[in-house]
């Protein structure tokens, strides 16, 4: 039998990916009376609606029904921390695609065109586009955060180099491959069951209840799989499922809303793009000495989850690098585009941009090697490991991380050949560098931090999990699977994770700050013991052939008993053994439970929001990444030549998936730090919103030498079966690309700051030959 944990068992829908049998929300059958629907936004960034022609839209031949705010039952607004947004526009429409009216229709040819024919009046308002408009009118979401730590002003009074400047990054397109989609079925006494790809079931389920006038009780949502997410569906799908339960509770039928592609990118938000300005003072070595930093995130039209991205940017912009003084700050301006949402790293990849970017600089005043700063710099183990927040850095693997990585990639030769290379080229310049990842995982809301399974052994010997953990193609439920088949010894495939479902999982957490396998697998592991020490107790009492009924009382001491390989052993007389099943079969007809409910919640978290100190993390992932990139000094064009990546990931549950999950994480980064340029008008009408004027990597933007390898960390066991989290950290290793461009640019520049954007497209980089 092979063992469990740690090996590379296929993801659970390897297979019915690769021959097209997964089944996404679009693929379910329609059924009889199924209406198609879909909604109207505004055409203005900012407006005041004046008329909409509803009755001529309800004349339409195949429309069933139309339907404003005021068929809303419940209450019409929502929002995952401040409930500002409306599910349906009143009066005033606050970005461009904000819905309006809800179209329900007999076919999609119908639905397509209403929605053509459709004439929304407006007065139009003049839109706030970008944060500096949102700056100089005070438009803000949220309260100014600050993160303070020593004495900054002293500091840079005395300090003997300063440097200040300001730094953008841009947002970013979801581009999953599954659009928003919904199906919901009116079912007995006005309840609804919601299909949702959604990254947040119990979200789904709330909001569609408060629209419409429901309890929680009434609605059940539940969650097969989707087409990925990447924090895209994590709060925004309740908003579109509820407009789909809308035309469900006013026709008493069956409804699909699936959104167009080039209209999910139009409406949806992306990620935070941010403006930041930072002063920091540094010794002639490069040691810095004291760090400000004021961050301005554009939230969009709606809050969201704006404030808590602002958060984990906060917590992030030291990286891996020790602060003795620091003021940081943040804001999050609120514009007339469509409210930016959590995405990959949720903050965290713009405040670690930042410091690298900030890094190069040092080195470039200096004239010194980048990386020599960044290991001047580095968290240690013992001392010069607190964070500006007041966590200390335990468990730090980052020197190690710096060393080895450095020695396998050939840094130093790599340098110098980078330097003879452009000392004779006159077309192409190349450029390296070696940047690093500290990635804290947690919610940093507190209460987020929990998880419940259902854990049912049938007599044949398989298990059924549920949790409330969404699979969208990041492995949740191969690495659950694993972590039970581990607990009771058996195989991986006779444990079957079950679609996710509010009916049997509640009042659960989004699958996102990479903590879906941490919380959910817990969470499952718990209740895996728990009937694990039933059976041990039934064992105890097969073994030694008791008379009276089984007693699996959790107070006995079932030291001597083993599950191994299937069967149930008696370590002391090693020949005295039963199978698993058997023994099933055995606590079964002996009236024991083979089911469980188990409930995790993380230990040793604690933050006060007042002056934002304490513990926001359990642990931080930890890796690094060596990349060297060639420009067309012509063009603008861009290539990265090598990336080796080196992480720490602790024990992985399954080498496979973790391995996956750092090199989907690279190239989504990637997109972000070079070609995914997000391009609105000056009315805030997106222009890149189809896949022909939005380029996400493709094949040929792979590194041509890309190696991905994994340190051993032994001493790490805060975690389930001693793993790290690998969702969002490996994204962040992309930045190395950005900045060995950045590299590339200063040396054509000797002494110059080189004051590069992200992306570095190839305009941005023509922008600064």
């Amino acid at each position: 039998m092979a063992k469990a944990l740690g090996t590379d068992i296929p993801h659970d829908s390897a297979y019915s990916h690769v021959t097209g049998e997964s089944v996404y929300i679009d693929d379910r059958l329609p059924t009889r009376g199924e209406l198609h629907v879909d909604f109207v936004g505004s055409p203005v960034a900012h407006g005041i609606i004046k008329e909409i022609n509803l009755e001529e839209l309800k004349s339409l031949p195949g429309i069933v029904g139309v339907y404003t705010y005021i068929d809303l039952l419940g209450k019409n607004s929502w929002g995952s921390i401040e409930q500002d947004q409306p599910f349906l526009a009143e009066k005033t429409c606050h970005y461009i695609g904000e819905p309006i009216v809800v179209i329900a229709a007999e076919s999609r040819e119908a639905l397509r065109s209403a929605k053509r024919k459709t004439n929304i009046t407006m007065e139009e308002k003049k839109p706030l586009l970008s944060i500096d408009d949102a700056l100089k009118n005070e438009s803000l979401i949220g309260k100014k955060i600050t993160i303070k730590k020593g004495n900054v002003e002293t500091t840079f009074a005395s300090a003997k180099n300063v440097l200040e400047g300001e730094f953008e990054n841009k947002g970013q397109e979801h581009f999953y491959l599954e659009s928003h989609a919904s199906l919901v079925y009116p079912m007995e006494n006005g309840d609804l069951e919601v299909h949702s790809s959604a990254q947040h079931p119990t979200e789904v389920q709330h909001l569609v209840a408060q629209a419409l006038g429901l309890n929680y009780h009434q609605v059940v949502c539940l969650v097969k799989r989707m087409g990925g997410g990447f924090g895209g569906k994590e709060s925004q799908s309740g908003h579109f499922a509820a407009l789909a339960g809308l035309v469900a509770q006013k026709t008493g039928k069956p409804v699909r809303l699936i959104l167009e592609r080039d209209d999910d990118m139009a409406v949806t938000g992306k990620r935070h793009g941010f403006k930041n300005n930072y002063k920091v003072a540094f010794s002639d070595e490069g040691l810095i000495e004291a760090i400000e930093v004021n961050f301005h995130a554009d939230g969009g039209a709606y809050a969201d989850l704006s404030t808590a991205i602002l958060e984990r940017a906060l917590f992030h912009v030291d990286n891996a690098y020790y602060f003795p003084n620091a003021l940081i700050t943040g804001t999050v301006c609120r514009t007339n585009l469509p409210p930016n949402t959590a995405f990959r790293g949720f903050g965290g990849p713009q405040g670690v941009a930042l410091i690298e970017s900030i890094i190069e600089d040092i080195a470039t005043t200096l004239n010194k090697d980048a990386f020599n700063i960044r290991t001047l710099n580095c968290y240690a183990e013992s001392e010069r490991n607190t964070t500006p927040y007041g966590q200390t850095v335990e468990n730090n693997m980052l020197p190690a991380i710096f060393t080895k990585l450095a020695e396998t990639s050939a840094y130093e030769n790599r340098k110098k050949s980078v330097k003879e290379f452009n000392e004779t080229s006159e077309t192409h310049v190349r450029g390296l560098s070696l940047t690093a990842v500290k990635f804290g995982i947690s919610f940093t809301t507190k209460f987020l931090n929990q998880a419940n399974a259902q854990v049912n052994i049938h007599v044949d010997g398989t298990v059924q999990v549920s949790t409330g953990a969404t699979e969208m193609g990041q492995g949740v439920n191969t690495q659950i699977s694993q972590i039970v088949a581990d607990c009771f010894s058996i195989d991986a495939s006779h444990v079957k994770v079950m679609t996710t479902s509010t009916e049997k999982n509640h009042n659960t957490s989004a699958t996102a700050a990479s903590a879906g396998t941490d919380l959910n697998g817990s969470a499952a592991l718990l209740a895996s013991e728990k009937i694990k020490k039933r059976l041990a107790c039934c064992a105890l009492d097969h073994f030694t052939e008791a008379k009276a009924e089984w007693s699996p009382s959790t107070d006995r001491n079932t030291d001597i008993i083993e599950f191994k390989d299937g069967w149930v052993i008696n370590k002391e007389k090693p020949k005295e053994k039963i199978a698993f099943k058997d023994l099933l079969k055995k606590a079964y007809l002996n009236r024991v439970s083979l089911g469980e409910y188990g409930f995790y919640k993380t230990p040793k978290i604690d933050i006060d929001k007042t002056i934002y100190q304490g513990r926001p993390f359990l642990y931080y992932t930890q890796g690094a990444s060596m990349s060297e990139v060639e420009i067309d000094r012509f063009t603008g064009e861009s290539k990265v030549l090598a990336t080796h990546i080196l992480m720490d990931l602790g024990k992985m549950i399954n080498p496979g998936i973790s391995y996956g999950q750092t090199c989907g994480g690279f190239v989504q980064g990637m997109g972000w730090v070079t070609d995914e340029d997000l391009v609105f008008d000056d009315k805030g009408v997106v222009l890149s919103h189809s896949p022909t004027t939005y380029k996400i990597p493709n094949i040929q933007d792979i590194p041509r030498d890309f190696q991905i390898n994994f340190i051993k960390n032994p001493t790490f066991n805060l975690n389930v079966r001693h793993s790290k989290a690998a969702g969002e950290p490996p994204l962040m290793t992309a930045l190395s690309v950005w900045a060995a461009i950045k590299n590339a640019l200063s040396s054509m520049n000797p002494g110059k700051i080189i004051p590069l954007k992200l992306p570095a497209t190839a305009e941005e980089i023509l922008n600064n030959l």
